[in-house]
């Protein structure tokens, strides 16, 4: 039985500034426990989470990301 996707939190374009950057930090310090531990299911939660994160982050703060352009292709 696969697991079902479990509200993520606030939408990434309504976070503040500060809440945006301390959500997304979190996201990366964690991706290694989750791909190590977590099921197929919490992995695709946190990469579609992690995603979101990116793509306002390089929305707002494209001026802070080397080839921000480029990543941002990908979003």
């Amino acid at each position: 039985m696969t697991e079902q996707r479990r509200d993520v939190g606030i939408p990434a374009r309504d976070l503040d500034d500060d809440d945006l950057e301390r959500e997304l930090a979190h996201a990366h310090e964690k991706r290694h426990d989750i791909f190590v531990g977590g099921t197929a299911d919490q992995l695709a939660n946190h990469s579609s989470r992690t995603h979101e994160l990116e793509a306002e982050y390089l929305r707002r703060f494209a001026d802070r990301v080397k080839d921000a352009g480029e990543k941002a292709q990908n979003y």
